[in-house]
């Protein structure tokens, strides 16, 4: 948003047709002095650039761009509580609820993630204006038809006002969003037996073991411990399988620090304390002004 508003040129003193041919007159033909007024007038309207060459209106592409910005929020959106709708539907995190909230007026016992719901359904379209926006600017005949006229009153206001709740929304979700790490946990280690096969085959060539032979064994393990849990609704038995063929002996003893989630997270961790420091920190701090201003919007579901 800021890069855009940085490139957003003015269409500067061009008079009705782009032509500056009034302020030509107007300066007894002096090509510099109707510069000069170009320039110093954008420059005390608060623009860096000038639009070079335009008709009777500032290019309709800017609308494109503009729109392409706040779309590019709206996606962001979307998939943020498209994945808090499908970790609410695990169990694992919850948006806020309220004592008095009402999840479903049919099933009393739901907690509906409404608010990321609501987002979803504004997000989806905010990201379908930048296409009317491409079409305004598209079937714009010679100079300017007046056909951009009505629906840029609707697609411009719409836009920002939709990302601006969209934005509030986010705002009353993080605030309260709550973790279940015991469910997340759950699913993890139940996960984690097939996860952790490629660190148990490659333990077991480094002590010798014969990978094609270890790689089928696996195999036939994997499937048959995966029709155990969807045909049976049984817990994940791949370990113990593992642990009860003398091909893995080399790694008996070790199955349970190889199946640590630990292992398996890299530098997530990390990643996650640096992109906070390094890229979240530094916008707090450069719009400590804005973010101090009281909000009179209120959230209700």
């Amino acid at each position: 948003v800021e890069q855009e508003i940085k490139d957003l040129p003015m269409r500067g003193v061009k008079g009705t047709t782009g032509t500056q041919a009034s302020f030509l007159e107007l300066f007894d033909g002096d090509h510099e002095k109707v510069k000069a007024l170009n320039k110093r007038v954008t420059e005390l309207m608060g623009f860096e650039k000038v639009i070079p060459v335009s008709g009777q209106t500032y290019t309709r592409k800017i609308d494109y761009n503009i729109l392409s910005v706040l779309s590019g929020i709206a996606q962001s959106a979307y998939k943020m509580c498209g994945d808090i709708r499908l970790l609410s539907n695990l169990k694992e995190v919850e948006e806020p609820f309220s004592k008095t909230q009402i999840g479903s007026s049919a099933m009393a016992y739901k907690r509906n993630p409404m608010r990321s719901e609501r987002v979803c359904s504004l997000a989806r379209y905010v990201m379908g204006l930048p296409n009317a926006a491409a079409n305004t600017h598209a079937n714009q005949w010679f100079e300017r038809t007046l056909d951009d006229s009505a629906i840029r009153r609707i697609y411009l206001p719409e836009g920002f006002l939709a990302v601006d709740v969209i934005l509030n929304l986010l705002s009353n979700i993080a605030d309260g969003l709550h973790v279940w790490p015991n469910v997340i946990k759950a699913r993890v280690m139940s996960e984690l037996p097939f996860m952790s096969t490629e660190v148990i085959l490659m333990e077991c060539v480094k002590k010798g073991g014969d990978r094609q032979e270890l790689h089928e064994a696996i195999r036939v393990h994997s499937m048959d411990a995966g029709a155990v849990v969807k045909g049976e609704g049984k817990p994940n038995d791949l370990m113990e399988r593992i642990a009860k063929d003398p091909l893995f002996k080399a790694v008996h003893d070790d199955l349970d620090r190889l199946i640590d989630p630990i292992l398996f997270v890299g530098r997530a961790p990390e990643q996650v304390d640096e992109f906070i420091s390094e890229e979240i920190v530094p916008v707090i701090e450069a719009n400590k002004a804005l973010l101090a201003v009281e909000s009179v919007d209120d959230v209700n579901v």
